[in-house]
C-alpha cells in the first residue's frame, strides 16, 4: 500500500489551492509545453496525495507549477515526486542546459540525503558510449544561449573553495570530504546555475560548477560508489561543454577512462581517453598535464587489453609530454597530476604488462614524490605496485615488507581505492601457500579491514 505523500500535501495547503485547481494548472502548464496528453483531475490529485507517483513528465510539471506560484525553485525532489527511474536522468547527457542544471541538482540533493536507490546504483558501460561522443562532436562548435545576470564574484567564491575540496581528496580520501562538498554544491553553487547572469559569468560558473561535480564524482569513485560516480562524470561533463572549456571536457574523460578500466571495461577506457586526446588536440591552448594524464590512462587501458607495444608506446608517451609541463601555466585541478601520480599509475601499467623491473622502477619514484608531499593515497598505491613487481618475481620478502607499507599508509586514508589495492595483493599472494610471510600479511590485513 502506497504511503501517503505528505510533502505535496504540504506545498499544496500553502498555496491554499484545492486539488480541481492544482489539476487545471498542471494541464495548463502541460498544454504551454505541448505536452497535451498530460491528464490530471481532482481525483488525480487525490492519489498523488495517496501516494501515487505520478509518470515523468508530471513530476516536471508539478515542480514548475509551485515554483510560479511561490517565485523560487522548487523541484520535484522536494514535492517528494522522485523516484528509481530518476537516478537515470543523471546517465543522460543532455542537450538542454535546463535539464542538465535539474539533473545534477536533484542528483546533488539525492546524494547529501544518501538516497537508498542512488548508494545501490550500479556502473552503466553503455551511459559512457554517448557523452564522450557528443562532448567531442559539439566542443568546437557551441551556440550559447543569451546570459543573464549574476556577479564574477559569486564564481571567484565558488572557485576559491575547489582548491580546499582537492586538498581533502588528495590527503584524506574521497570518503572523507564528499558528502561535505556535495552539501556545498547543493547549497551555494547548483542554485547559481538557475539564477540570471551574463553570458561571460554564464561560461565561468558553468566551468566552476564543472570543476567541482567532477570532483565529487572523483570522490565517489575513489569511496567505490561507482554508480554515483558515474552520474556526476557525466553530468560534469555536459557541464563542462557549455563553459566552452575543451581541455575541463578532456580531464572529465580522463576520469571516465579510469573508472570504466578499473571496473572491468578496459576497451571503453581506451575510447574513452582516444576521444579526449582528440578533443584536446584540436584546441588551443591546451592543458599538456591533461594530455599526459590521457597518454597515461590510455596505457592502462591498453596493458589490461594485453597490447604490450601500445601499452609500452602510451607511457613513452605520457613521460614526454609531461617533460613540456610547467605547473604554473595548468589550471587548478590540473595539479594532481604530477609525478608521484604518473609515475604510479606508470608502475601499474608496467607491472601489467610484465615489465616488472620498470614497474619497480616508476613505483619507488612515485613513493619517493607522495613522502616528500605526504600523500599517504597516493603512497600507498604505489606501494601496492611495488609489493605486485616483485611478486611477479617471487621475492616474497620484498613483497610482504611493501604490502605492509600499503597497509600502514592506507589506515591514513578513506579509500577504497587503497582498500582493493591491499586485497589484490592478498589475491597475488595465494600461489606462495601457507608461507609464514603471507599469513601474517593477511593477518594484518584482517585487522585493516576489519578497523576500515
Amino acid at each position: 500500500m502506497a504511503t501517503a505523500n505528505r510533502l505535496l500535501d504540504d506545498w499544496l495547503k500553502r498555496t491554499g489551492w484545492s486539488r480541481s485547481e492544482l489539476s487545471r494548472r498542471v494541464l495548463s502548464r502541460a498544454a504551454g509545453r505541448g505536452q497535451h496528453h498530460v491528464f490530471a483531475d481532482a481525483s488525480t490529485v487525490r492519489r498523488w496525495l495517496n501516494g501515487e507517483t505520478p509518470r515523468w513528465p508530471v513530476p516536471e510539471i508539478l515542480a514548475d507549477v509551485f515554483s510560479a506560484h511561490f517565485g523560487y525553485r522548487v523541484t520535484a525532489y522536494d514535492l517528494g515526486l522522485t523516484s528509481e527511474s530518476e537516478a537515470d536522468r543523471a546517465l543522460v547527457y543532455s542537450q538542454s542546459y535546463a535539464d542538465t542544471v535539474e539533473a545534477v541538482t536533484d542528483l546533488g540533493r539525492a546524494d547529501v540525503d544518501r538516497r537508498k536507490f542512488l548508494t545501490g546504483s550500479t556502473f552503466a558501460i553503455a551511459a559512457a558510449v554517448g557523452p564522450s561522443r557528443d562532448w567531442l562532436l559539439q566542443t568546437l562548435d557551441q551556440m550559447p544561449e543569451p546570459g543573464r545576470q549574476v556577479r564574477l564574484e559569486d564564481v571567484t567564491a565558488v572557485k576559491n573553495m575547489f582548491g580546499a575540496f582537492q586538498q581533502m581528496d588528495i590527503f584524506q580520501g574521497g570518503g572523507s570530504g564528499r558528502l561535505a562538498l556535495a552539501a556545498y554544491m547543493n547549497e551555494h553553487v547548483y542554485p547559481l546555475l538557475r539564477q540570471s547572469h551574463t553570458e561571460e559569468v554564464r561560461r565561468a560558473l558553468c566551468e566552476a560548477a564543472a570543476e567541482q561535480t567532477y570532483l565529487l564524482g572523483w570522490m565517489a569513485y575513489d569511496n567505490g560508489e561507482h554508480g554515483t560516480a558515474q552520474r556526476y562524470l557525466i553530468q560534469s561533463l555536459r557541464l563542462a561543454e557549455e563553459s566552452q572549456n575543451p581541455a575541463l571536457g578532456a580531464h572529465v574523460l580522463a576520469g571516465m577512462a579510469d573508472q570504466a578500466t578499473l571496473l572491468g571495461h578496459p576497451e571503453e577506457g581506451r575510447r574513452l581517453a582516444q576521444a579526449g586526446r582528440n578533443g584536446l588536440s584540436k584546441t588551443n591552448p591546451e592543458s599538456r598535464a591533461c594530455l599526459a594524464d590521457l597518454w597515461t590512462l590510455e596505457g592502462r587501458a591498453l596493458a589490461r587489453l594485453g597490447d604490450k607495444r601500445a601499452a609500452a608506446h602510451a607511457v613513452a608517451e605520457g613521460e614526454r609530454i609531461y617533460e613540456s609541463v610547467n605547473p604554473d601555466d595548468e589550471p587548478e585541478w590540473a595539479r594532481f597530476i604530477d609525478p608521484a601520480y604518473l609515475n604510479g599509475e606508470h608502475a601499474n601499467t608496467l607491472r601489467d604488462i610484465g615489465d616488472n623491473d620498470r614497474a619497480a622502477e616508476f613505483a619507488r619514484r612515485s613513493i619517493a614524490h607522495a613522502r616528500s608531499q605526504q600523500r599517504a593515497r597516493r603512497g600507498a598505491m604505489s606501494q601496492a605496485a611495488l609489493a605486485a613487481s616483485h611478486l611477479q618475481r617471487r621475492d616474497l620478502e620484498a613483497a610482504h615488507a611493501a604490502g605492509v607499507r600499503t597497509l600502514n599508509l592506507s589506515r591514513q586514508v578513506k579509500s577504497s581505492r587503497c582498500i582493493e589495492a591491499v586485497q589484490d595483493l592478498q589475491r597475488r599472494m595465494i600461489p606462495f601457500g601457507q608461507h609464514q610471510l603471507v599469513a601474517d600479511f593477511n593477518e594484518r590485513t584482517r585487522e585493516f579491514l576489519s578497523a576500515a
